[in-house]
């Protein structure tokens, strides 16, 4: 009977330096990817609430001109003229060209 050899494959030096920098780049690699999705992700969150604060603050902005538009009406000036004894004298007027 023959007996079996087996041969024994060994790693060089540089060899072993060479996966382990692969493996350390994997891993670096896969950790980069996660925290910048994080921050990514945040910052997507943070774009949100800045947009609702924005959307609100034109809501905001909208109905004041409304209430300036309001209390500026023709209407609303002569009542207010009327109550402080104050009459509308179109000869007061000067038009400037």
């Amino acid at each position: 009977m023959k007996k079996s050899t087996r041969k024994v494959v060994r790693l060089t030096k540089g060899e072993k330096m060479l996966y382990t920098m692969g493996v350390f780049c994997l891993l670096f690699t896969i950790i980069i990817r996660v925290f910048s999705s994080a921050s990514i992700s945040n910052l997507k969150m943070d774009i949100e609430k800045i947009s609702y604060k924005i959307e609100n603050q034109e809501k905001k902005n909208q109905s004041l001109v409304m209430q300036v538009n309001e209390l500026t009406s023709y209407e609303n000036l002569s009542n207010i003229l009327n109550e402080m004894g104050l009459s509308y004298n179109n000869e007061n007027i000067i038009v400037v060209k």
